[in-house]
């Protein structure tokens, strides 16, 4: 690959610390900016590491055409990898994607099947993964990237941030505190920081409605955190607690990121601050917290910073608050698992 392709601008992200919406707590915050990623998201990092290793051990053969379900930003890195080493794609989406995110894949050229029935628990992720199955039946040399179950999807995390944030944080993170969805970038990140950090607290952050830890289904409307469905890569035994987050409560801690902090960040962004703010009251003084932003706000102009979207989950949310703060999660093990590449 040409040493100046857009890949090889993938990684190496900033941190900062958020001085200022949690300058009042006797804590320390630092989030890592996964939103400076060229394709605009944490899911570049899965994209091109899937892709790469997949050309290289064969998995993925020259020509391939890849399927994937995604809910926007996966499908927005894998549009662009696919550009770069000229692989056809078609992606899976529903209708919560960000309108945004959906013309972005249409312009890398990556074709696109809109599933809209949902699916037996309110959401849309068994929908859309059924038509990934049918098109891998219709399509030749189909190839299904599944960042599901697809070990490379965390394994992308434990050498990209992972690594990246035992050089970049100033001091030992007490605490990890992320969104959950696929699993894979909070699990990647969390085996990576543990080997260097054993006594770490590793937080999951969820969506109320979603079914990734047991609770029941309901409806949820900000893509990129939360499931309808568990997936084969959640390690729930590596996950000390989970705190829940609310579309709206999501929603109001984005616009206190960009009064506060000036960064303009996604939904999922807003939810792990929701969760952080939760959690200091339980933790101890001084304490350091380590957390990512998955991606940038622009994507998210019609649903997070759209002030008459948020009133309609105003209306709705009354009746939703979560009866829980955190969930305790069985004891952490130190389990083992492969994190070689292919040469």
């Amino acid at each position: 690959m040409n040493s100046l392709s857009i890949a090889n601008c993938i990684g190496n992200t900033p941190i900062v610390r958020l001085s200022r919406i949690f300058g009042n707590q006797d804590v320390r915050v630092y989030a890592k900016l996964e939103l400076l990623n060229p394709g605009g998201s944490v899911k570049d990092r899965p994209a091109k590491f899937i892709i790469e290793q997949g050309l290289r051990d064969g998995s993925i053969p020259k020509g391939a055409h890849l399927i994937e379900s995604t809910s926007g930003n996966l499908g927005v890195a894998l549009a662009m990898m696919s550009r770069v080493y000229n692989l056809q794609l078609t992606c899976v989406v529903d209708p919560n994607i960000s309108k945004t995110n959906l013309e972005i894949m249409k312009l890398y050229g990556a074709h696109i099947e809109m599933v809209t029935e949902r699916d037996a628990c309110g959401g849309y992720l068994e929908t859309r993964i059924a038509r990934v199955k049918s098109l891998l039946q219709e399509k030749q040399n189909g190839v299904w990237i599944n960042q599901y179950a697809n070990v490379r999807n965390w394994q992308s995390h434990y050498h990209g941030e992972g690594e990246e944030l035992l050089k970049q944080l100033p001091e030992r993170p007490d605490y990890l505190v992320m969104g959950v969805s696929t699993s894979g970038t909070i699990l990647g990140i969390a085996r990576r920081l543990r080997e260097a950090y054993p006594e770490l607290k590793v937080i999951g952050v969820d969506a109320l409605g979603s079914m990734l830890f047991g609770n029941k289904p309901g409806k949820r409307f900000l893509p990129g955190i939360g499931a309808s469905r568990v997936p084969e890569l959640l390690a729930k035994e590596e996950i000390d607690d989970v705190i829940y987050a609310s579309d709206l409560e999501s929603c109001e801690s984005c616009l206190d990121l960009v009064k506060d902090e000036g960064i303009f960040a996604g939904g999922s962004s807003g939810s792990v601050v929701a969760a952080i703010k939760k959690l200091i009251p339980h933790i101890p003084k001084g304490s350091c917290i380590a957390t990512l932003f998955p991606d940038r706000g622009d994507r998210y102009m019609d649903l997070v910073y759209n002030a008459e979207w948020r009133a309609t989950l105003q209306q709705g949310d009354a009746q939703f608050i979560p009866q829980f703060i955190r969930k305790k999660m069985p004891a952490v093990c130190t389990p083992e698992y492969d994190v070689s590449l292919a040469v």
